[in-house]
């Protein structure tokens, strides 16, 4: 699964710096052996800081999930950047997100980092806990009749700042008054324990589980884990002993408690808990590390090796209980996660490395090869020959013209198969460098990113788990690719219509429809190129009929009439130029015409029309009008054979599907009428053909599964 290390480090990415500044910060060592030991355990890690840009980042890094898809996760070792509740900013913002993270929520991070509050919770379960008090000021009085020797330490902070033994009212007033000055916050005075210190760690969730009791030996000096002990700059080593010298009775107290307070806190997944034991074996909880330190040298890691947990294991086992929180106690399961079928292994493939796929997309994009770019078109196509190579398929010449059409096959062969149809070009007439690749939580920018590129990536997705799985060469079937689509494959479609005739049916790899939608019924397309031509006139001259460029408007003001919504047909002018002389008004415009339509007979009579309407009418004026491009319709079968197997895999994999129409012309029309065809199977979009053209990021994967798992259940 994808997991992200979320920490805080180096960056101070937000808007306005001010407050209490974090002081805790993880090693780059100890977020690096993190990182390596989750990918030892076969997920998919990167790392993050806790910022402003923490949402963006993990937008572009887990995308919204599919039905069935285990999700992306945060392991957050965040302590956040400034303010009193820094522990609480990245949880909070997951939540917000809807992502599942390591560790307590929010709220138990205020309650935990807050020591006052948590021994106030304490005491009302009736847990043990040094008596205490809290002054706001250096000059607060001590009214609670506590004993010397006292600890203070800031009431919210964490790894022993400020932490100091005091003896005397002068001390603890010089105590109260250095954390006053540096913190800017309340004091908490409690009694000291004379004894031993003792922290547990837990790991788990209902049940919980307590790791043996790691005694720290300090040795000379101050019987306490300072601050600089615990950077390791106080010219000591403190020793941890695990199990702790502890009684039979004595361990099983504290491992007790640890669970109850724990449980108390509402803590999640892991924590740890520091105790003192006095010279009775008597124990008192002191604090709770509701974010318990994963540094190699802490007593939580030292401890979970005695029980057989290594750094990566450790890693991995809270991932697990993470995982068991939010997902159930099987989410782990190897028996209950085994795939058994080969759908099922094709499933795990492919939604397992989304990132991948997202990465082959970009590689793609990042290839121009517009419709007029000769040389992009030619790295295209052999960078796909190399693919379908690589895939063990093979070359059909009798299919294949060399130039805008080629096809190519499995073992098995494409006779009786699928043939699957993917454009190489990206349609239009634009200038400028291509758009860069870009992702969002929904959507994928990128020059032909939705008109092309998502489709090739959505095949060799799907070809490669086949042969992952060792049944591609079974599968009849065959791709077909072309690099006309922005000229109405005025040169490939012969070549398409004898492949199809070949097959059994045809998939398209066209963009589709949010929601899984792919098309059942597509317009067809002519286009049309106009020109006239006739006399310069003078500008202000009066004239009968009008000067060429008035009449050509005249005429295409007619054209409205020509268009109907119950007919389903429709004409526009695509493109309009004119030539002229200095001064003088156009002698010559040229046009570009489009129809698009649904019935063929109303296309031809409509096709009528527009010749009688621009036929010359004027002396010394000449009119052409000629047909550049035809695209026949994708017309709606009452019986389609198609439809139903996809419909059969998507239910059973949970996958969107449905059916609708469109407006634009694509190859599907090309296809003889008697096969069955499906468009639209490529990734939804939108804003197709500009330069903001988008594909839906959580479809790249949908539509990989579903042609994988369609593929694979046509050999069956």
């Amino acid at each position: 699964m994808k997991i992200a290390v979320v920490y805080n480090r180096e960056s101070q990415a937000v808007i306005n710096l001010f407050g209490t500044q974090n002081r805790e910060k993880y090693g780059l060592e100890t977020i690096r052996r993190i990182k390596d030991g989750l990918k030892k355990g076969g997920h998919e890690v990167e790392t993050f800081e806790g910022d402003k840009n923490l949402i963006q980042n993990l937008e572009n890094f887990m995308p919204s999930v599919i039905s069935g898809e285990r999700p992306g996760l945060v392991f957050n070792l965040s302590y956040g950047i400034q303010g009193r509740g820094r522990y609480m900013h990245v949880p909070g913002m997951l939540e917000m997100l809807g992502i599942p993270y390591v560790g307590s929520g929010p709220e138990t991070h205020a309650l935990a980092l807050d020591k006052v509050v948590t021994k106030i919770l304490l005491l009302q379960r009736g847990l043990p806990t040094p008596k205490f008090a809290v002054l706001d000021t250096p000059d607060s009085p001590l009214n609670e009749g506590l004993h010397y020797p006292l600890i203070v330490k800031p009431k919210d902070e964490a790894v022993s700042f400020g932490l100091r033994i005091v003896h005397n009212e002068k001390e603890l007033r010089e105590g109260v008054q250095v954390i006053y000055d540096t913190y800017d916050a309340p004091t908490l005075v409690e009694e000291y324990i004379q004894g031993r210190e003792v922290n547990v760690g837990l790991l788990g969730n209902k049940p919980t589980e307590a790791l043996p009791p790691v005694e720290l030996v300090f040795g000379e000096g101050p019987q306490i884990f300072t601050y600089e002990d615990k950077k390791n700059e106080s010219g000591r080593t403190v020793e941890k002993v695990c199990p702790a010298h502890l009684t039979e009775e004595e361990t099983e107290r504290v491992k007790e408690l640890a669970v109850k307070t724990f449980e108390v806190l509402n803590c999640y997944d892991s924590a740890r808990v520091d105790f003192r034991i006095d010279e009775q074996g008597n124990p008192y909880i002191l604090e709770v590390n509701s974010m318990a330190s994963l540094g190699a040298d802490g007593s939580f890691v030292y401890a979970a090796e005695k029980v057989g947990l290594d750094y990566p294991a450790l890693m991995n086992r809270i991932i697990d209980v993470t995982c068991e929180r939010y997902f159930g106690k099987n989410f782990f399961d190897e028996e209950s996660h085994e795939s058994k079928t080969p759908a099922s292994r094709i499933f795990q493939r492919l939604t397992t490395n989304r990132g991948k796929l997202e990465a082959d997309l970009k590689a793609w994009t990042n290839i121009s090869s517009r419709t007029e770019d000769a040389v992009g078109l030619s790295s295209v196509r052999k960078r796909l020959e190399e693919k379908l190579g690589k895939l063990a398929m093979e070359p059909v010449p009798a299919f294949s013209n060399g130039r805008s059409a080629w096809t190519w096959q499995t073992k098995a062969g494409l006779k009786d198969g699928t043939l699957i149809v993917v454009p190489i070009d990206v349609p239009g007439q634009r200038t400028g460098f291509p758009i860069p690749f870009r992702k969002e939580q929904e959507w994928i920018y990128g020059e032909g990113v939705a008109s092309s590129r998502g489709g090739l990536t959505t095949i060799l997705a799907s070809l490669q788990a086949l042969k992952d799985e060792k049944v591609l060469g079974k599968t009849k079937t065959g791709v077909f690719f072309y690099s006309d689509e922005g000229r109405g494959m005025r040169y490939s479609s012969l070549m398409l219509e004898k492949a199809a005739a070949e097959a059994k049916e045809v998939i398209v790899m066209q963009p589709g429809f949010v929601e899984g939608k792919v098309v059942d019924q597509r317009r067809g397309a002519k286009q049309y190129h106009v020109i006239v031509e006739g006399d310069p006139e003078r500008i202000g001259k009066s004239a009968k009929p009008l000067d060429v460029l008035s009449w050509f408007l005249e005429k295409t003001d007619k054209l409205k009439g020509l268009n109907s919504r119950q007919k389903k047909i429709a004409v526009a002018v695509q493109d309009l130029k004119s030539e002229r002389y200095s001064v003088l008004m156009p002698h010559r415009v040229t046009a570009t015409i489009a129809i698009t339509y649904i019935d063929e007979a109303i296309a031809e009579k409509t096709e009528a029309e527009l010749h009688k309407l621009f036929k010359a009418s004027k002396q010394g004026m000449k009119t052409y009008v000629e047909k550049i491009t035809e695209r026949p319709p994708l017309l709606h079968k009452k019986e389609h054979q198609l439809l139903p197997k996809l419909q059969k895999w998507s239910e059973a994999y949970q996958l969107p599907f449905g059916t609708e129409s469109s407006l634009l012309a694509t190859a599907a029309g090309n296809v003889p009428v008697d096969i069955p065809t499906v468009c639209g199977f490529a990734p939804a979009s939108k804003h197709l053909f500009t330069p903001n053209e988008a594909m839906h990021r959580s479809e790249l994967v949908q539509r990989s599964v579903l042609l994988a798992l369609y593929l694979q259940g046509e050999r069956t």
